[in-house]
Parts: structure tokens; sequence; C-alpha cells
């Protein structure tokens, strides 16, 4: 008699219990300058009052994040000092000692359950067959998917952030829209974006949706809007819980009259168009165009080398990037190309809305159109758009594809993120665990439809592994390492650009070509 197959939820905590203890097992791992900056945002929290929070510049990493991560780090900060008291005095700067670093990595573990139960709630909301396996049901891949997402193993556990948990009120916010709970999922976002600003970037998603789909209560026959549906009490509800969250989170900075010194740690807009290691978008290629520009201009004689700012030609990949041929551009531009890029997504729900699913699909192109265009754009910023295409990829087959590129992709991105060299079997061990993963059952999901990649997608995925190889291993070697130290952090973005813009186009095509009849997941 064949073995029982294990129930959904002892095979769901099991892989959650198995993901927390690989966790532990990398507290010791390198961790990046994230570690010191969070090491002193709970310092300063705790040993300043609150007027002096976004003030405070005793270390170059001061807070940047809005009130409500900044009180969530002072509620650290009182757990923080039965470990070691050393790690919350302001003054001692990269402090490190065992104890800080092991009450930081606990922190982010500990953190991490509001991702495990957001996953949870999340595998309630999908369509799936239940007769089928448990290892072969959408629930089961979308909790691998997520819990065990490569790109947020390293960039928190390894390089240290707090992605995880802030990733686990997002899809906590997109679960409870499923379940039609839509002030609470509005509740949710308030809190995230008053945790982590950089979510104003899905926002337009959010805004467009709830008025057209919770504020007007009835459409017409064939689905467009209904103006008499209108209802003015939703409309209150929604503003008072939205403003509300947002007057506690900037109330007392209000109060102190300390708004605007808050907005300018905030958006920082004297940053250049992109960080330090250019993030695979638009402005990758851009950048890398205008380099090439300046060369042939140079070679022809059309451009004076001694006339062309240092950047362009000798610096590399620089934080401040001078454009020599093309012309530069300004935070302005970028907010234009990003409201453009995403344009077409929101006309599209609000038009003809295709429920929850519609709003995640515009959600996952907002994210992404941001990432694609906007201002000083961390490479770890294409976590946004992976996880909530999760959600997706285990119940279309289009968007399964587009998933394996964005994710092979994106995450592969964030090589340079661990630059040791006891680090390097490490995230290439768990990117081709996570990565033959997503490949082989999502292959198996939608096995009745042929290969999910086409050969020449399959091919431009295969070609990474030349890639690393070249960077890792060969160019170091040579004779260039010296001279142009940059070059494989530049060919890394560049050619992982085009893969991420690829995907991009994609995910506009399936959009605009969807309907209310897509096909979803075949049952086997």
């Amino acid at each position: 008699m064949a073995a029982p197959m294990p129930s959904e939820h002892s095979c769901f905590f099991a892989l959650a219990l198995c993901v927390s203890f690989l966790k532990c097992l990398l507290i010791n791992a390198y961790h990046s300058t994230d570690f010191e900056v969070h090491r002193n945002w709970l310092a300063l929290t705790h040993s300043l009052p609150v007027s002096q929070w976004y003030y405070e510049a005793t270390s170059e990493w001061t807070l940047d994040y809005p009130p409500l991560f900044a009180w969530f780090e002072y509620g650290l900060s009182h757990i923080a000092r039965f470990f070691d008291k050393e790690m919350l005095v302001i003054q001692n700067l990269n402090y490190a000692s065992p104890a800080t670093v092991l009450f930081q990595r606990l922190s982010v573990i500990a953190a991490d359950m509001v991702l495990v139960y957001a996953v949870k709630e999340c595998c309630k909301c999908l369509r799936e067959d239940k007769g089928k396996d448990l290892l072969g049901k959408p629930s089961f891949i979308l909790t691998v998917l997520v819990l065990w997402n490569f790109g947020l193993l390293i960039v928190d556990h390894i390089h240290f952030q707090y992605n995880g948990f802030l990733f686990g009120v997002l899809l906590l916010s997109i679960a409870r829209h499923f379940q039609n709970r839509h002030l609470e999922g509005a509740f949710l976002f308030s809190i995230l974006l008053n945790l982590k600003h950089i979510y104003l970037y899905i926002a337009p998603a959010y805004g467009i949706f709830l008025l057209r789909c919770f504020c007007f209560t009835q459409n017409n026959a064939d689905g467009s809007l209904q103006w008499r549906g209108f209802s003015l009490l939703r409309l209150v509800a929604l503003g008072t819980i939205v403003l509300t969250t947002f007057a506690v989170s900037f109330g007392p900075f209000i109060a102190l009259g300390q708004l605007p010194q808050v907005l300018s740690r905030l958006f920082p807009f004297k940053r250049g168009l992109c960080h330090a290691y250019w993030a695979p978008n638009f402005w990758a290629l851009y950048n890398v165009a205008d380099k090439a520009f300046s060369i042939l201009g140079v070679k022809l004689k059309l451009l004076d080398m001694n006339k062309l700012p240092k950047a362009s030609m000798t610096g590399g990949l620089v934080q401040e990037f001078q454009h020599s041929v093309l012309p530069s551009v300004s935070p302005l531009a970028t907010l234009a190309c990003t409201l453009l890029s995403v344009l077409p997504a929101l006309l599209r729900i609000w038009h003809r809305p295709d429920g929850a699913r519609g709003f995640l699909r515009c959600l996952v192109i907002c994210a992404l159109g941001s990432f694609m265009f906007g201002w000083h754009v961390h490479e770890k910023a294409i976590l946004m758009v992976i996880l909530p295409l999760s959600l997706l990829a285990v119940e279309s087959r289009e968007d399964a594809r587009i998933f394996l590129i964005l994710s092979i992709t994106g995450h592969y991105s964030l090589f340079p993120l661990l630059f040791t060299t006891q680090e390097l079997p490490i995230k290439i061990f768990l990117m081709l665990l996570f990565t033959i993963f997503s490949f082989t059952s999502l292959k198996t999901l939608f096995r009745k439809g042929g290969s999910l990649l086409n050969p020449l997608e399959a091919t431009y995925l295969l070609g990474l592994i030349p890639l690393e190889l070249i960077c890792e291993f060969v160019y170091p070697l040579t004779v260039w390492q010296k001279t142009f130290p940059f070059l494989p952090l530049m060919f890394t973005s560049v050619y992982c650009a085009l893969g991420v813009t690829y995907a991009f186009i994609r995910l506009y095509i399936s959009l605009l070509t969807c309907s209310d009849t897509t096909k979803r997941i075949k049952t086997q």
C-alpha cells in the first residue's frame, strides 16, 4: 500500500521551517554596509528623542526610511539591548560583535514570519484542482517560489535587509483584495508605504483599482463603467483609512515642523540617475549607448576627448553619470517616462477591470515600469516584480514563461551584490536550485503546451553561463582588470537589461491581448 501523501498544511510548514533553518546557516555569512545602516538606525532611535531622528548625522548612513520603519527599529532596539548594549551606541560606527550579528540576523528571520503568513493567505486565493497530487499543485509551487526565492535569500540573509517582512505586508494586502476585503488591503498598503516608500512605484495600481472596483459598485453589461454606481460612502471610508495611517506616521513630525526635513531624507534627488552598479533597466542601455557613441565620436574625430566628461570615458560605473553625446536625463524626465510606461496598464483596469487578477497584473507592470525608467533605481527593486508575478505564474502559461525569463535574469543581476570569494559557491548553488525548481515545476504544471520557452529565449538565458564564467573567472586574469575594473559589472547590467526589457514587452503584450476568458491553468 502506498504511503499517504502529506497534508497541505504539514507540507507548507515543513517548507517554512526548512527555509528558516537555511537562513540560520547563513548567519555568519558576509554582510554588506546595509548591516551597519540598520545597526545605526537601532542606535539612533533608541538613544535620541523623536525630534532628532531625521537630523542625526554622526554616521553617513542617516535615517532615510518613513516613520513607521523608524518605529519598527525602535521596537527592535528594546530587544537588542539584551544581546549587546554597545550596538545601541551611536558613536560605535561599524560595530559588529558576534551578539550584534546574531541579533540582527535573527530579527530578519523572525520578521519573515509575516511573509510566511502572507504566502499561506495567497495560496487560498489560487484556482487549482483538488484532485491533483500535492507536489504538482499551484499552491505548493507558489510556496516554494516565494519562501525559497533566491533573491530574498541573498538580499536579506546574506547582503542584509528586511525585504521579506515588507513583501509579506504587500502579499497579504494583495491576498485581501483577492478575498474582496478591500479596506483591509488598502490599510495594509498604507502601512507598507509608511514602512518603505519605494512601494510608491505600485501606488497607481492600487489607487485606480480601488477607485474603479471598490468605489464604483456597478458595471454596465459589457463591463464598462456605470457612473451611477459611484459610492461616496466607500470613497470616504477608503480615504479615512489612508489619511489616518499617514497622520499617525507623519503626524509627530508635522507637529514638530520637521516634514520638509523628513521628505528631504526620503527623496534625495541629488543622487545620480543610476546607482553605483547600474540596475538592468532602460537607463543601463541608454548609458552604454552614450559610452559607445562617445568612443565612436573620438575614433572618427568628431569629438574632442579632452572636452568629454571624464566619467564617460574612464570612470566606469559611477553614481553621478554625465552623458557625453545623448541628452542628460533629469528626475522629471524619468518621472514622465515612468508614467507613460504604466499609463496603458492603468487605463486597461479602469476601462476593463478583470477583478483582483487584473489588478495584480497592473501592479506587476507598474513595478516593472518604475524599475525600467525610474530615477536612481537599485538592482534589488526587481524583486518587487518577481514576487507578485509568482502568483500569476502558477495560473497562466504565458505568465509562467515571462516569470522564468524575468526571474532568472533579474536574480542573476543580483550576483554583484555578493562579491566575496566565500559566498561565490553559495550564490551559484542557491541560484541553480531555485532556477531548476522553477523551470521543472512550471513545465510540469503546463505540460500540455510544449516547451515554455522558445529557442531564442532559452539561448539568451543559457548565455548567462558564459557571462558568469567570463566576469568571475576569466576577466580578473586579463590586463584590463586594473585599467577597466568596471567592465564585468557593465556587461552584467547590459546583458540582463536586455532580458528585463524583453519581459516588460511580453507583459504588455499579455495585458493588451488577454481577456476575461484568458486561459488559466489546465488541470491534468
